[in-house]
């Protein structure tokens, strides 16, 4: 059994190829390829924590794929000196079930659900999009300024978070590993930030709207990625109601995307609000934007299928790399 730990998924899991093995994957996907039953959901409400199990399997010739997602996210965890997202990824051997590799899973899912967003800015934003909005300082912020970089020619990016010294790090780790050629900037509000963005990404923990509708610019994108329950949102519903939307899964969404779920039961929208599923913008049966001033919003409540097709290729890219530990037993 091969083990890959967080150093080992960041090596093996380059973005742009990450990028194309997600649009794969939601090929897949429409394509009947997958099996992939809605997440489990434990809450431990005396922790403040959830956590969720995920699993899919990928029924291609040449490549299939079986794979076990087990994530838990605890809002307590940075207080005592955690990361508040902990997560593995157990790949079985599809032929037999046998245990095949243990992959370090936040790591993995830092870096997917971002491909997940790349791979939509490339089929929704404007070619000549330029300026970017992050709103948050994580993780996901962090691997989305890759993302989008990897897409579009991103010169300048905007970040805010509340907490402005997490900003001001986050700022300091890009800059430092150089991996970013954009300007980075730390913005003094979400409404600077977003006013100035051809493209916007929510990568908060926020349950209420973390920016105005009033402060887009005509023609943005937006990946709305933080929240995956009914009873949070981070786009207003100003926003939900006039953009074009596109959703990485539509009973996922309809089940989990408080930003569509409470506008819907607001009635604002109705579920064929909703244009499309990623999966057929790749397949080209649909179309998100139709012109230069349309808003597009993706949004992503994170599907197992992600994180069958990242481990695919993690493993693919393990073994030529030769990285990882073998473990016995």
């Amino acid at each position: 059994m091969l083990f890959l730990n967080a150093e080992d998924v960041r090596h093996c899991l380059p973005m742009a190829a990450c990028i194309e093995a997600m649009k794969q994957a939601f090929l897949s996907l429409i394509e009947n390829r997958v099996q992939m039953p809605l997440r489990t959901q434990l809450s431990l409400d005396c922790h403040d924590g959830t956590t969720l199990v995920m699993p899919a399997w990928i029924n291609e010739d040449s490549q299939p794929a079986l794979a076990v997602k087990i994530v838990s996210v605890f809002d307590r965890n940075p207080i005592i000196g955690h990361a508040r997202i902990q997560a593995v990824v157990v790949v079985l051997e599809p032929q037999t079930g046998r245990l095949k590799a243990l992959i370090e899973g936040s790591s993995l899912t830092g870096i997917r659900t971002a491909a997940v967003s790349g791979a939509a800015t490339d089929l929704l934003a404007r070619k000549d999009s330029r300026t970017l909005a992050i709103l948050g300082s994580g993780v996901q912020a962090r691997t989305h300024i890759e993302a989008m970089c990897a897409v579009r020619p991103i010169e300048t990016v905007w970040i805010y978070a509340p907490t402005s010294a997490h900003v001001e790090s986050l700022i300091l780790e890009l800059t430092s590993q150089g991996a970013i050629n954009a300007n980075l900037h730390a913005a003094d509000s979400a409404a600077s930030a977003v006013s100035q963005a051809d493209i916007i990404c929510t990568t908060t923990t926020s349950a209420v709207p973390v920016f105005h509708d009033k402060d887009l610019k005509p023609g943005v994108h937006i990946n709305a990625v933080g929240s995956y329950t009914p009873e949070a949102r981070e786009i207003p519903s100003e926003t939900v109601v006039r953009a074009h939307v596109i959703v990485d899964d539509r009973h996922a969404a309809w089940t989990e995307a408080g930003d569509l779920i409470q506008p819907l039961e607001s009635g604002l929208i109705d579920r064929d609000h909703v244009l499309a599923s990623l999966g057929e913008l790749v397949a080209e049966t649909a179309i998100g934007r139709t012109n230069d001033q349309d808003i597009t919003l993706f949004k992503s409540v994170g599907l197992a299928v992600q994180d069958a097709m990242a481990a695919r290729l993690a493993l693919l890219q393990a073994a030529m790399q030769q990285r990882g530990q073998i473990l016995n037993g």
